[in-house]
């Protein structure tokens, strides 16, 4: 029964080994975007020990498809070839022709080929000179189209199996994979060189709108690449802040694991990022819990603050639902919200990469003291804010109240909630 079950062992064994390998191609490819040369070397070296192979090697044809050059070897080392050297594609041996066809070979003997008996001359150096007998190569296709080849060879006469072909053409696609992943990161490199004059100008290259996505609105970001980035130079304007945070939030954070914390930021961003991104906000911040809105700049709006309540009342809608939620998980969570009205200034702040695009002022710690200081529901305004706004919303009182950083008490209104 032992004898029996040695050899599946061994196959299982085998199988084990190879999935293992090729997932460390691929762990290879994640950590090599711009250069394919690691992922060719893990790849030859895996492909080599795992088919019993003393030599390997990968082949690239050119852009022209005039031309193909080993890109890299493995093994013992060749001396009829090396790397980078050049020969034409449309030769008529194996490896030109595995290109050319996108098609496999596996050659059991090169001594016992047509070539070889007519004398050609290629042929007869690789047997000759080289010692090469047995050959098994697998294409590198991209879009149907032959790109290149992995080449196995041994110097004694031992026939590679289907196996062998099987693994080395999972192996030469994941070698296309890191070809086709460096192309296009080169190709991206390659754009934004020649666009660099006009990037400058217009703030048209695309990692400075990456930069300008991670502190404004997609929409927004492409406003300013196309209006050029003067637009975020220092500046007064007049706005409207929102500051939203969670109720309750430190002291869930004390009580809950952290991947609930986690769970629980995720969903709340998720919700209120889809709400600032429907309303137009021109600029918002978050940390932690907390967010902070910007409307009528850098795009101006008609009714800023305006838009800035009709933002908090959906971002309370939803927030109701998902406090519902989160109470039925145990955990206890509020959300209030504070909105101001006023001049602030505008503009970038930070070292070299790591500036964003916010606005200070009093404006701006008023709507962050509203928010501190609102309950759970509630919405806070400021005397400007509530002076712009209650002509179209039902506003409450909500008396004077002594704010952080304000030497005065500040009459402050927050919005009435419907009745249910």
């Amino acid at each position: 029964m032992l004898g029996e079950d040695a050899p599946a062992g061994r196959a299982k064994s085998a199988a084990q080994l190879r999935e293992a390998a090729l997932r460390n191609v691929l762990e290879v490819i994640s950590r090599s975007r711009d250069d394919e040369k690691p992922v060719f070397d893990v790849i030859l070296e895996s492909a080599a020990r795992l088919c019993d192979a003393p030599i390997a090697r990968l082949e690239l044809a050119n852009e022209t498809r005039s031309h193909f050059k080993m890109a890299a070897a493995w093994g013992e080392e060749m001396r009829v070839t090396s790397i980078g050297e050049e020969w034409p594609l449309d030769l008529p041996h194996i490896v030109p022709t595995t290109i050319r066809e996108a098609r496999a070979h596996l050659v059991p003997d090169l001594a016992d080929t047509e070539e070889y008996r007519a004398g050609d001359r290629i042929r007869k150096r690789l047997v000759d000179e080289e010692g090469m007998r047995s050959y098994l190569t697998a294409p590198l296709v991209s879009g149907g189209t032959g790109i290149g080849c992995i080449v196995l060879s041994r110097r004694h006469v031992q026939p590679f199996t289907e196996d062998d072909r099987d693994l080395l053409d999972a192996f030469a696609a994941q070698a296309v994979i890191a070809i086709e992943n460096v192309r296009q990161f080169r190709e991206l490199e390659r754009l934004n060189g020649e666009l660099g004059a006009r990037v400058e100008a217009q703030v048209a290259e695309l990692a400075r709108l990456a930069r300008l996505k991670r502190f404004l609105p997609p929409q927004v970001a492409e406003v300013v690449v196309t209006r050029g980035e003067q637009m975020l130079s220092s500046h007064r304007a007049l706005i409207a802040a929102l500051f939203c945070d969670l109720r309750g939030f430190t002291a869930f954070c004390e009580r809950a694991e952290p991947e609930e914390a986690i769970e629980v930021l995720q969903s709340y961003h998720e919700e209120m990022g889809r709400l600032l991104d429907a309303h137009g906000a021109g600029v918002d911040h978050r940390s932690g819990d907390g967010i902070m809105a910007i409307f009528n700049d850098p795009l101006p709006c008609d009714d800023p603050a305006g838009d800035a309540l009709r933002l908090a009342l959906a971002m309370r809608a939803r927030m109701e639902s998902l406090c519902a939620q989160w109470r039925r998980l145990g955990h206890r969570l509020g959300f209030g919200v504070g909105v101001s009205f006023g001049y602030a200034t505008m503009g970038m702040v930070g070292s070299e990469g790591r500036r964003q695009y916010t606005a200070s002022g009093t404006v701006v710690n008023l709507a962050s003291r509203l928010c501190d200081r609102a309950e759970d529901g509630e919405i806070l305004l400021s005397p400007r804010a509530a002076a712009a706004l209650e002509a179209e919303f039902a506003l409450e009182p909500h008396g004077e109240v002594t704010l952080k950083g304000l030497h005065e008490p500040v009459p402050v209104r927050r919005v009435a909630v419907p009745d249910a």
